[in-house]
């Protein structure tokens, strides 16, 4: 196919960090990104160009456009980190994914899937089975991999029990969906109780509403039974404090997103001493450098394989055409319960 020497594009319209958080919630695309014409970038050593057909947008791409995600901005570089599309160019390490279709994750190249072509590692591309939903596949690295490195955890740590925040978001109903297979017991925290009989009804054990004036003791209640070791946490703020204190001896806080911008109170630091607690984080992109190969290639197999027999589907919003994005994607993100794509 000929590649155009042009392209459409949301462009990031701020260089580095943010000086002044803002917020986790997206009130409006316009400061942060704006709908413009760029030169359509060349693959280089192990890149390849990617047509886009679909970009997801995650809770890490909100966190970037607005400067508070932990690698900076481009200015006037396009945005999106996640999407599929078919590689119609690549460089001379990578010319073997030349005409397939993959998902892919735009990683540290500059160059993001909100747009008509991207650029992407060979490593952070995955040939998708044709059985794969392009809504699906749009949504493969980010949420899939991270819900089966992550519950990777939970089984090493060897309890059945074990917590998650933000319960009803996309990956954690991954994660649940995956443990409900396998014999383990989901704690859902959520903060709606019309959420409660969703995640009940994907394999939740257990699913407490955080706002409910009963949440503390419920929460006791449920510890006390289920003894949970592992509190996989997107979150942050006092919520997550609050239960990291409630859980038991040698408990392990995997913080992996901070959707609560208020600062993270630890209320009994002493519980890290006499009772072996720890803190730690998890980012998909630093497991995908430290595993083999190997396990990376299996992960995408799983993943694949879950959504073309249907125990994986990803609950669509929206999809915005990318002209259309600066105006309606705040909005269409502000609706409850599932995610939303650019459609280029």
């Amino acid at each position: 196919m000929t590649i155009p020497s042009t392209m459409k594009a949301l462009l990031l319209q701020n260089d580095g960090y943010a000086k002044v958080p803002s917020g986790t919630v997206l009130e409006a695309m316009a400061p942060y990104v704006e709908e413009g014409t760029i030169e359509v970038p060349s693959p280089k050593g192990s890149e390849v160009l990617i047509k886009v057909a679909l970009a997801s947008i995650n809770p890490s791409d909100v966190m970037f456009i607005k400067g508070m995600y932990g690698q900076p901005r481009a200015l006037g570089r396009p945005a999106g980190f996640e999407g599929v599309g078919e590689v119609v160019a690549a460089g001379p390490d990578a010319e073997g994914l030349i005409g397939k279709r993959i998902a892919f994750a735009t990683g540290l190249t500059n160059w993001g899937s909100w747009a008509e072509y991207a650029v992407a590692e060979a490593a952070a591309c995955i040939p998708l089975l044709d059985t794969v939903r392009d809504e699906d596949a749009a949504a493969m690295i980010v949420n899939p991999l991270t819900a089966i490195a992550m519950f990777g955890l939970v089984k090493d740590e060897g309890e059945k029990a074990f917590i998650l925040t933000a319960g009803a978001s996309q990956l954690c109903k991954l994660i649940i969906g995956v443990a409900k297979d396998e014999g383990y017991r989901p704690i859902a925290i959520v903060r709606r109780d019309d959420q409660i009989a969703l995640l009940e009804g994907m394999g939740a054990a257990h699913v407490l509403n955080a706002e409910a004036p009963d949440f503390k003791q419920k929460l006791a209640e449920v510890l006390k039974v289920e003894k949970p070791r592992i509190l996989l946490d997107a979150v942050t703020g006092p919520l997550a404090g609050a239960i990291f204190s409630a859980m038991g001896k040698r408990a392990r806080w995997i913080v992996y997103g901070r959707l609560d911008a208020v600062q993270t109170v630890i209320p009994e630091p002493g519980q890290m001493i006499f009772m072996h607690k720890k803190i730690e984080g998890f980012w998909l992109t630093e497991w995908m450098r430290s595993v083999g190969p190997e396990r990376r290639a299996a992960a995408a197999i799983e993943a694949q394989k879950r959504f073309s027999d249907g125990r994986w589907a990803t609950d669509v919003t929206a999809i915005v055409p990318l002209e259309e994005a600066v105006l309606r994607v705040s909005e269409e993100l502000a609706k409850p319960n599932g995610k939303v794509f650019i459609k280029p």
